[in-house]
């Protein structure tokens, strides 16, 4: 077929004559209109079915177009509101006619072998998370580019022949169809192609632009596939050997929905579109989440199943899990937006692997799954041939198998929500299954499965539901059209006609009652019965079997299966059928000659048909579950729900046992190997021991009281460990098969167990917090040592909880905290090296902390740790460097990870999946990932010979290494300390081996010598570590007001600086940090935001915060002792780097680096000894530069290989910014007074030098400094002055050759990209500047000028600008502020949004509604902010102008619907306002008090306020009339700091009143009333007065006096406050005495009583939060905040715990609740 006439191009509508209707046809509503946009005749095609109104090209389906291009582009816009549909017909080059169909009415990605249809859904962007549906109303005029030759490559393996035919469906306006070889982009003009490496659109497809507007704010592309969708130009040729991994670009391939932007999109997953919409969240707007993680084989998915688990496959079910909130079931669906690209997960090539895969599964012990599910359903044809599987959870997805190649033939979905049965007709062309429906209705499905293996697809028969319980369902063996089905008091007989299901009940008489459980036809022994002979057997739990007579519906026999005991005896002596209390029977199977009946006493029994006497029986170890008979009756397969598989042969009566498994998930695995063993613990209660070689059990031990935790094997001896979930740790003798020794020093659950490699030591952690260490030399093993608070205490069990090096020397763990690993000499017990690992990642949404730790080999030295933030960083064990990072683990936290013995490769159990990375390659292209299991994986290992795998989770799988082994490996990775052998030196020395790392000599022409800068292997305690002795005071905070530096409120003080740590509660009270509300505007470049990735990160106080952008989800990185100054984000984004200033406790300021996949802090830096100013990195990532703050003037520059210091100066003046040249690695400049430094990197091997050249700014921009930076288009640097200008420097001739004015106030931001700037001032104004034409005017010199450079856009925000982050266009981007406030910006929709907003100033009060719905803060800001409680968005706010609001209280329950509750505020002008939540209005202000209120609280029953203010008066009012009716003078002369109300339950008292109430003022007084407000009753009950010492100040803050009811007893009083001693008093009000004193750390700043616990929560002024159990007599302090901790507050249910800090807010899990 000729194809030069359709070159370049071919205009299809007049190639055909669309207009005369002779080769092509048309129905329904089509006609030709004029469109205002394109200003010409289109074709409309509308109508309420799609199929009977359309275009069709040609005019009959007997002739083919013969369209040859590899692109077909539809010009088309749908109609609002409508659906549309277009169906392509698609020859391949082997004749094969395929239908590709594109339309908004799909749900999901289908496919078969000639139908391909994909979803393309145009929505509105709203938070709406259902993408199918409807076009919008704004829908714009799309250009559709297909390329058909690798839709049909990619997604049929096919090779594309031509386009036969094109049919246009309802509801659309279409322009043109054009094909053409040629891949054209439609924004490019004719103008611009000269410049671009592209083909513009021609003249005649291109859509019309007027003059000054851009094309995609008019128009939509969508390319599908996308060009990074790398295929070759061939199909895969199929063959028996496994296929080479394929990947399909760098993102999630198989997203078969078409990508539609309105920006050029050039990346490989397909999103939806969307068009603006005013009432769009501004989070929704941002970018979505990244996508799964997917690599493809070009292979069919039928073929690459065919070597077992692993990850390659084009299902779409193969591997997207709907995770994602925009995913589908089948994860066709992800959400974009038009302006902004979609940040794609990359796992990189897989070239690094040799071979690939480099695992091959080779055995399991235990049952599996479906994939990563559980299968709940089996069934086999008649001939062995077809198998159909099921699996467990929602959505039921089903396959077929080819059972004797093991060979997927189909997957498709079931109707039914899940599968539990299924049942092959004998010729495997029916399959039925019974299941539950969405509603739990039962359903019954029947399939057409005869095609399947032709080529063809399954199809649904008829589904009928059935309000009968169904346990089991069989298909006849004589008539495929009849079935049968029983269950709870039901027998059912089943028959397809008609496309109909249908069924009627057997009568079953006097056994209407009975729970049936299975059933079984009877088969002849020619095998070709009658159907009126066709007699159905029928078991129950109640022991009876019937025999029913199909063809009559009756119960011809009943028969009962009872037990007969000889006196005494334990056991059955026969069976017999009659009446009495029968064995219940779970299974049976019938033969042509005998039955084989499974039952619960453990026995299998056969018996002929007529059940005359017992043929054969076998007692089995657990109850039988399962029995299945072979048709010739010589073999009878059994399963025991104690996880025994295994069959009876009759003929011998020989029984075999086929497979053991664990009956519950596997929680860790240990291996031997002198003796090739295998021991696992499981949930079900059980140790057993396998034989690695043949897979077999040998060893079973049993605890039904105390369930094992741990295991591991002792070295030389036959002997293993185990640990229980009581603390015991007991030895037990694999030749005796009994316990040896037992100790009992653990008081929780044993988390961890292992043993040094020469068998002297063993350790074991708990879950209290405790370390053990015993000495193996002998049987007889025993305690050495017992450290409490040693091991983080809610950590859970985990194979890698400890980990010994492979020298045995080192043992390391996570602990103390979740945030720390601590590694010890480990015989010893010395503390050698403590990493903080809370504040080395950014990239998580919540706290990072360590979940598993191990040990490289000795050679290397490596540490490795996984965190919760699904990262794995590699540290150096002597340092505790960072060395390296693996990007983007895995969603979920990871309990196991592995190195092998040669440092190849790491192991990594990652949720259902394993991930193998290839260690030794630095820059690591991505994991290999394999799956099969089915629950998640709970541990991984290398078998001791290092050839297999082994990885636990619901069953134990047994992979083969692939890869050769090398017995030379010489660990590329290991650092050169580590290639000097063990001749190092021990590591009891750790910090001072840190200090003595080399330096490099800073050159001239800096004549002042530079500090010592240093890694330090811990974070200092007690001040010790690297500090410049010149700087050891307190820093100064004199700073520019034009250049918003970082400016601490005060030097923070750690909460280590206590008397000791409480050790954690027994009850296991602890609390988890769940959310942050607020930012810290006070930092500099304090936040970070990547588009392309989705990370978006920003600190609050001395947290970092990662948030997910899409569901609010938060990490919290912790680990810095004072308030974060700046972030610095890699070009990678891989690593991001976090300073914070100077505490009380540290004389250095720390950086972090933190791996950002992974959410783990590697290094741990004290560059400076004053506050860090700037971060940042080369474009490269090979070095870090970090700035010290005016008083340091230090600039030091860090390698990023191990974060050693390269070169350090001493800076003669102040230096506001500093930034590496992107386009030049070897290039730096800081910017100050007057000057422009520029840094020349020169490296000579190892060593790099600095060269620096020194320009002074021109009189013509001012005499103000320079403030901030960045790069432009080489050579040019843009400089923002404190005066407001920005001037431009040609960075070649160092000279600066224009300036103009941007602003008012001083530019602190300067951002650059394409040809826009963006600039940010302390006006709070935020411009966009046009500087394309910059770069022409730099060959001008000094004779340029500003006239071309102009403002596109301006917005004005809420303070100075101090960070900002935007895309690669600078279309929209995030800006921080310095009122705490983070925006999104759009330059194109011209807004701001905002994304995250805290109080500006303290906040003073926090409560709750009573539903728990909605919390109320308020702030002296004169704010009062209502927040969703679930996701801390904010609701409503109520602004008082000029005014601060002090106290707040909402309305009880009781005080009316819930409609109606309201707020009651007090403000620091003496006015009380009553705030309506529901009409978000204010109805009553009052004045009941002439100073500052205090507190404010509402009676029980909401129709009273109590109010008290700060000269000590209490006001009783009433809410809905305003009036005043009683005050309160007994305080009078002391404010009023807590007023708290409750119901008085208890009747001892001797006063009336509903009410109890109390009053708390400043000098230590508290007075106890009982009230009727309804009466205008107030007595007093009790007065209680506390001494006070002289000075009572701590850190500055009079602690308050407070006071609470105890909660959990009516006569109980709690009291804190300034008194002699640190303590909390617990008063009874009945006994008129103390009857308690809790002693504190330090005075309380505040207090609060959990309803639902005895929990009592005390904040202090020294940034530290205790956790008291009142009940256990336990204490727990908590970390986090960066000022005192003046407020905390429990949530009615207690589940959440709310503190603040200044402005603030930590929300806090209370686990277990």
């Amino acid at each position: 077929m000729a194809r030069a006439w359709q070159h370049p191009f071919l205009n299809v509508f007049r190639h055909f004559r669309v207009d005369e209707w002779k080769r092509s046809a048309k129905q329904g509503d089509v006609a030709v209109v004029t469109d205002k946009t394109l200003k010409g005749a289109v074709y409309r095609i509308r109508g309420s079915v799609s199929a009977a109104n359309y275009i069709q090209l040609p005019k009959s389906s007997t002739q083919s177009l013969g369209l040859t291009g590899r692109y077909l582009y539809v010009l088309f816009r749908p109609l609002p509101s409508k659906h549309f549909v277009i169906h392509l017909d698609v020859s391949s080059k082997d004749n094969q006619v395929i239908r590709v169909s594109f339309s908004n009415l799909f749900k999901e990605f289908k496919s078969t072998a000639t139908w391909l249809q994909f979803p393309l859904v145009l929505e509105a962007r709203t938070p709406q998370r259902d993408l199918v549906g409807l076009a919008p109303s704004g829908a714009r005029w799309t250009c559709l580019q297909l390329d058909l030759q690798d839709v049909l490559l990619v997604y049929l393996n096919r090779c594309y022949g031509h386009l036969k035919s094109i049919r246009l469906c309802a509801s659309l306006l279409v322009r043109n169809l054009y094909t053409s070889d040629l891949c054209f982009e439609p924004a490019i003009s004719g103008a611009q192609w000269a410049k671009l490496p592209v083909t513009p659109m021609p003249r005649e497809m291109a859509f019309p632009v007027p003059k000054g507007e851009s094309w995609h704010d008019r128009y939509i592309h969508v390319r599908f596939p996308s060009e990074s969708l790398k295929v070759p130009s061939k199909p895969i040729e199929k063959s028996c050997s496994p296929p080479e991994a394929v990947l399909l670009g760098p993102g999630p391939q198989p997203l078969p929905c078409p990508v539609a932007s309105s920006k050029p999109v050039r990346f490989s997953v397909s999103p939806v579109v969307q068009t603006p919409s005013p009432t769009a969240s501004g989070r929704a707007a941002l970018a979505p989440r990244p996508f799964p993680e997917v690599s493809l084989s070009q292979e069919r998915s039928d073929a690459s199943n065919a070597d077992g688990p692993g990850f390659h496959s084009l299902e779409p079910w193969a591997q997207l899990e709907a995770s994602d909130i925009h995913t589908a079931a089948a994860g066709t669906h992800v959400l974009t937006h038009e302006s902004a690209e979609v940040p794609v997960a990359r796992t990189g090539s897989c070239e690094g692997f040799l071979p690939d895969p480099v695992l091959r599964l080779k055995g399991v012990i235990g049952f599996g799954g479906h994939g990563t599910r559980q299968v709940s359903a089996l069934a086999l044809d008649g001939s062995s041939s077809l198998l159909a599987s099921a699996q467990a959870r929602a959505p039921s997805v089903m396959r077929l198998w080819d059972f004797q190649t093991g060979r997927c033939l189909c997957l498709f979905r079931s109707p039914m929500h899940v599968v539990c049965s299924l049942s092959f007709s004998d010729s495997g062309a029916l399959l039925c299954g019974v299941g539950k429906d969405h509603h739990g209705r039962t359903m019954v499905v029947a399939w057409g499965t005869g095609q399947v293996g032709l080529g063809g697809e399954v199809v649904v028969l008829a589904k009928a539901h059935t309000d009968f319980d169904v346990q089991a369902f069989r298909v006849t063996f004589f008539d495929e059209t009849r079935m049968a089905s029983c269950g709870q008091g039901s027998v059912r007989l089943w028959r397809l006609r008609g496309g109909v299901l249908r069924s009627c009940p057997v009568d079953l008489g006097e056994h209407h009652a009975l729970q049936f459980t299975d059933l079984a036809f009877k088969q002849a022994r020619d095998g070709c019965p009658e159907p009126s002979a066709a007699m159905l057997f029928v078991c129950s739990r109640s022991g009876h079997i019937l025999e029913i007579d199909c063809q009559r519906m009756v119960v011809r026999h009943a028969r009962r299966l009872l037990p007969t005991r000889t006196p005494g005896g334990p056991h059955p002596q026969k069976q017999t059928f009659s009446s009495g209390p029968g064995i219940a029977i779970s299974s049976l199977s019938v033969s042509p000659a005998m039955c084989a009946v499974g039952s619960e006493d453990g026995f299998l029994r056969l018996w002929p048909l007529d059940f005359s006497s017992v043929l054969l029986e076998a007692e089995h170890e657990g109850p039988v579950s399962s029995v299945c008979v072979s048709p010739d009756g010589l073999r009878v397969l059994s399963a025991t729900s104690s996880g025994h598989l295994g069959f009876l042969d009759t003929l011998s009566r020989v029984y075999h046992m086929l497979a053991r498994s664990h009956t519950a998930p596997v929680l860790a695995l240990a291996m031997e190997q002198r003796r090739g063993q295998l021991a696992t613990v499981s949930q079900d209660r059980t140790v057993r021991i396998w034989d690695l070689a043949t897979l077999q059990q040998l060893y079973d031990f049993t605890s039904s009281e105390d369930a094992p935790c741990a295991v591991t094997f002792h070295p030389t001896r036959p002997t293993f460990f185990c640990g229980f979930s009581s603390g015991a740790v007991r030895s037990f003798s694999l030749e005796a098969a009994e316990v040896l020794v037992e100790h009992t020093c653990h008081r929780g659950a044993v988390t961890g167990l292992t043993a040094t490699p020469d068998g002297r030591l063993l350790f074991s952690s708990c879950s209290q917090g405790s370390l053990a260490q015993y000495s193996c030399a002998d049987p007889q093993w025993h305690v050495l040592r017992v450290a409490a608070d040693m091991v983080c205490p809610d950590a859970p069990a985990s194979p890698s909880a400890l980990a010994v090096s492979r020298d045995g020397r080192l043992l390391a763990f996570v602990g103390p905290s979740r945030c720390t690993v601590t590694v010890m000499g480990s015989a010893s017990l010395d503390e050698l090296l403590r990493v903080d690992i809370g504040t080395l990642d950014l990239a998580s949404s919540r706290l990072d902390s360590a979940m598993a730790v191990c040990f490289g080999p000795a050679a290397l030295g490596h540490l490795l740790v996984s965190t919760s933030s699904n990262r794995v960083v590699v540290l150096d064990a002597v340092s505790g460097r960072i060395i390296r990072e693996l990007p983007g683990v895995h969603p979920e936290p990871c309990p196991s990870l592995t190195l092998s013995e040669d440092a190849r490769f790491l192991l990594i159990a990652a949720g259902r999946t394993i991930k193998v990375w290839d260690y030794a390659t630095q820059a690591s292209p991505g994991p290999q990932v394999y799956i099969g299991h089915s629950e998640p994986v709970q541990a991984v290992a290398f078998s001791p010979d290092q050839q297999q795998v082994l990885s636990a989770g619901d069953a134990v799988f047994l992979w083969d290494v692939l890869a050769p082994t090398e017995s030379d490996q010489s660990f590329p990775g290991a650092p050169p300390a580590c290639k000097t052998g063990p001749g190092a030196g021990p590591l009891e020395d750790a910090a001072s081996r840190a200090s003595e790392l080399p330096r490099q000599q800073v050159p001239k022409p800096c004549q002042a010598s530079p500090p010592r800068l240093g890694v330090c292997a811990r974070p200092p305690e007690g001040g010790d570590g690297a500090r410049d002795t010149r700087n050891s005071g307190a820093p100064r905070t004199t700073y520019l007001a034009s250049c918003k530096a970082f400016t601490p409120a005060r030097v923070s003080c750690s909460p280590h600086s206590a008397k000791g740590t409480c050790p954690p509660p027994a009850s296991g009270g602890w609390l988890r940090l769940k959310a942050v509300v607020g930012y810290s505007g006070n930092g500099r470049a304090n936040m970070v935001w990547r588009p392309d990735t989705g990370f978006f990160a920003y600190t609050c106080g001395r947290l970092v915060v990662v948030e997910d952008l899409h569901s609010g989800a938060q990490q919290h990185w912790s680990g810095h002792s004072a308030e974060i100054s700046t972030l610095a984000l890699s070009h990678s984004a891989q690593v991001l780097a976090s300073a914070s200033g100077r505490s009380s406790t540290t004389a250095h300021c720390q950086i972090r680096v933190w791996d950002v996949s992974g959410g783990l802090c590697q290094h741990l830096i004290f560059p400076h000894s004053t506050t860090v100013l700037a971060l940042a990195f080369s474009p490269d990532d090979r070095l870090l530069v970090t700035l010290g703050d005016h008083d340091g003037r230090t600039l030091a520059l860090w390698g990023t290989a191990t974060y050693d210091l390269v070169s350090s100066t001493r800076l003669p003046e102040p230096v506001h910014g500093v930034a590496f040249n992107p386009w030049d690695a070897g290039e730096l400049t800081c910017v100050g007074q007057g000057t422009v430094t520029f840094w020349l990197l020169q490296q000579r091997g190892a060593d790099i030098s600095l060269q620096v050249r020194r320009e002074p700014v021109p009189e013509a921009v001012g005499a103000g400094e320079l403030t901030s930076l960045c790069y432009g288009a080489p050579p040019l640097l843009y400089c923002g002055t404190s005066s407001g200008q920005v001037c431009v420097w040609d960075t070649r001739a160092g000279r600066c050759f224009l300036s103009w004015e941007a602003d008012d106030g001083g530019i602190g931001l300067l951002l650059f990209s394409g040809s826009r700037l963006v600039s940010g001032s302390s006006t709070g104004r935020l411009r966009l500047w046009a500087v394309g034409a910059v770069s022409e005017l730099r060959c001008k010199g000094s004779g340029a000028r500003s006239s071309s450079v102009f403002m596109e856009h301006e917005l004005v925000l809420d303070g100075a600008v101090v960070s900002a982050s935007f895309d690669d266009s600078v279309d929209m981007g995030v800006v921080g502020t310095t009122a705490g406030t983070l925006w999104f910006v759009s330059w194109a929709e011209g807004t701001s949004t905002r994304l995250i907003s805290g109080h500006r100033s303290k906040v003073n009060e926090v409560v709750f509604s009573p539903g728990e719905s909605h919390c109320a803060t308020c702030s002296e800001d004169g704010s009062v902010r209502v927040w969703a409680l679930a996701s801390m968005e904010l609701v409503i706010q109520f602004q008082v102008l000029n005014q601060s609001c002090l106290c707040l209280a909402w309305s009880p329950p009781c005080c009316g619907r819930p409609e109606q509750q309201r707020l009651a505020a007090g403000y620091g002008d003496g006015s009380l306002r009553i705030f309506s939540v529901s009409r978000t209005a204010m109805e009553l202000k009052m004045h009941p008090h002439p100073v500052a209120l205090t507190t404010v609280a509402f009676s029980t029953d909401g129709q009273t306020v109590l109010s008290g203010d700060k000269d000590g008066l209490v006001a009783v009012s009433h809410p809905c009339t305003g009036t005043t009716f009683r005050v309160l003078s007994d305080h009078q002369g002391a404010p009023i700091s807590t007023i708290c109300v409750t119901c008085k339950e208890c009747e001892d008292l001797g006063v009336e009143g509903t009410d109890l109430w109390l009053a708390a003022s400043g000098d230590q007084r508290v007075s106890v009333w009982a009230s009727d407000w309804l009466r205008n009753h107030c007595e007093l009950v009790d007065w209680l007065s506390f001494p006070m010492p002289a000075t009572t100040e701590t850190q500055g803050h009079l602690p308050p006096s407070l006071a609470a009811f105890c909660p959990w007893d009516g006569a109980l009083l709690m009291y804190v406050g300034p008194g002699v001693y640190k303590e909390v008093i617990i008063y009874n009000l009945c006994q008129k005495q103390v009857v308690e004193k809790i002693p504190l750390p330090f005075f309380a700043m505040s207090l609060s009583l959990s309803p639902g616990t005895h929990l009592l929560a005390v904040g202090f002024a020294e940034c530290m939060l205790r956790l008291v159990d009142c009940a256990m007599g336990t204490a727990q302090d908590f970390a986090g905040h960066d000022n005192a901790v003046h407020l905390c507050r429990f949530t009615p249910s207690a589940r959440l715990l709310f503190t603040a800090a200044r402005n603030e807010i930590l929300v806090w899990e209370v686990p277990g609740l």
